[in-house]
């Protein structure tokens, strides 16, 4: 039996060199790429790798860390996640039977990538927080000119209008 080569594949889309094409892992529904960064990056997951990079943690420990999360949620996070292969699930028997999740040495090397995003994020926070005010500004100012125009269309045609009749 002969290997496929990762091209050949299923779920393969394309290589990730430094001239990839980010359409390449987005054109096919199957693209398993396309699923995983959906998967890591919905806000619940992100915070429940951060909070199991330091130590594993019970259910009702995370759900109380993440404010907004709610019991249905921070389950099927945590399933999604244990079946990626990045958080593992232990099931003590003790009564009541006690679960924690911690992070897989998989899940450890994706919370250093999440780490470098958030550390870009504190840095750069001042220059976004900048550039949304200027964006503000400038779409209130387009919208408050199409306001002014629309009232001078309106105010011509009301003028036009009755001289006509």
């Amino acid at each position: 039996m002969t290997r496929a080569s990762p091209a050949e594949s299923l779920g393969y889309c394309g290589d990730t060199g430094l001239d990839y094409d980010v359409f390449q892992w987005d054109r096919r529904s199957d693209c398993e790429v396309r699923q995983i960064l959906d998967r890591i990056a919905d806000k619940w997951s992100l915070q429940v790798i951060a909070l199991l990079d330091r130590r594993s943690l019970r259910f009702t420990e995370l759900r109380r860390a993440i404010d907004g999360v709610s019991q249905r949620m921070l389950a099927r996070t945590l399933r999604h996640l244990e079946r990626d292969g990045l958080v593992s699930r232990t099931v003590y028997p003790t009564v009541p039977p006690r679960v924690d999740y911690a992070l897989t040495p998989l899940g450890v090397t994706l919370h250093s990538t999440i780490h470098t995003l958030v550390t870009w994020a504190e840095t750069h926070q001042n220059a976004i927080a900048v550039a949304r005010t200027a964006y503000d500004v400038r779409v209130a100012a387009e919208q408050e000119a199409a306001d002014q125009e629309a009232a001078e269309r309106d105010a011509l045609a009301r003028a036009v209008l009755p001289a006509r009749r």
